[in-house]
């Protein structure tokens, strides 16, 4: 078992469970303190490399993501791991997309879909998930 983020750090979601994600946004440094343990890559072209294991979701800036089997295969393997373990999720500006994967994380932890932009945009940014689409994206993901 892992450590799992403070709290209290930057970017940190704490998740009706109580499991901890942290986003950000590559463009900015990594913060201080431990490295996470899975990051998610949500970005348009392959992210760079990183010390700690990693996933990479094709997604355009502004858009959704490219495949959206894989996207939710990832986002449940990032929920099932978070309760132990270190999870990032990040965009290049750590809120479109970001917010979205956390909104749709969010909705696998039984937030109702048509609450979980508020949910995310109330406990990590108040400019998360900033398209239309991107809320629609949420709005329609089902738990299952």
């Amino acid at each position: 078992m892992t450590e799992t983020w403070d709290p209290e750090a930057e970017g940190v979601l704490r998740l009706p469970s109580g499991r901890l994600v942290r986003g950000r946004g590559l463009r900015r440094p990594l913060p201080a303190g431990p490295e996470p343990t899975l990051a998610l890559h949500l970005l348009g072209g392959p992210p760079p490399p990183v010390a700690w294991e990693s996933r990479w979701l094709r997604w355009p800036d502004f858009r959704l993501p490219a495949d959206r089997e894989a996207t939710r295969s990832v986002l449940k393997e990032a929920w099932s791991r978070a309760p132990d373990e270190r999870v990032e999720v990040a965009c290049g500006g750590g809120r479109g997309r970001t917010g979205t994967a956390l909104a749709l994380l969010a909705v696998l932890d039984g937030v109702p879909a048509e609450e979980a932009v508020a949910y995310v945009r109330r406990n990590y940014h108040p400019k998360a998930v900033e398209t239309p689409w991107q809320r629609r994206y949420v709005e329609r993901f089902a738990a299952d």
